[in-house]
């Protein structure tokens, strides 16, 4: 009996028209692929990026160099060293981070106190040579400016996680 069964599904090809019917159910439906360059999935508020150093408004850099995300650091990624200003504060002079090291583990944004140190949104950072992954003071500031917006409204999102 099952040698006639195996001959008639091999004869009206059930097996074809299975697929075509499959075929034909999804051809129909949304479709899922976006144009990537052009189009972007949604992020979560959680996302973690690149890293960014944030300002004030009013345009004054929010690091004390309280050196906290440097010691909780679990690749050593971070270096800092500051000294003290005229008014008493302490500020970073020098804030390096091997992007190669970070393990993109949010220690570091956590420990800050300040949220002067925040993994940002942005995925693209891709380069030729790994000496453009070392970032200084002055870049993570400007990934700051350039991301602010997204950033700002990530941490209220984000809030009742914090």
């Amino acid at each position: 009996m099952p040698l006639v069964n195996q001959g008639t599904r091999a004869l009206l090809l059930i097996e074809i028209l299975r697929g075509l019917w499959l075929t034909l159910r999804y051809m129909f439906r949304r479709k899922v692929t976006i144009n990537y360059p052009y189009e972007k999935g949604p992020l979560s508020p959680r996302f973690r990026g690149e890293l960014v150093l944030r300002r004030y408004p009013n345009g004054e850099e929010r690091c004390i160099a309280c050196k906290l995300c440097e010691a909780i650091c679990p690749a050593q990624a971070i270096t800092i060293e500051a000294e003290p200003r005229e008014d008493g504060s302490r500020r970073a002079t020098r804030f390096d981070i091997d992007m190669v090291k970070c393990i993109y583990c949010g220690y570091c944004q956590e420990a800050c106190p300040v949220d002067a140190v925040v993994l940002g949104p942005n995925y693209e950072f891709a380069t030729e040579t790994r000496e453009e992954l070392l970032y200084n003071k002055e870049k993570l500031l400007e990934n700051g400016d350039r991301w602010e917006n997204a950033i700002a409204a990530n941490l209220t999102a984000d809030a009742p996680y914090r």
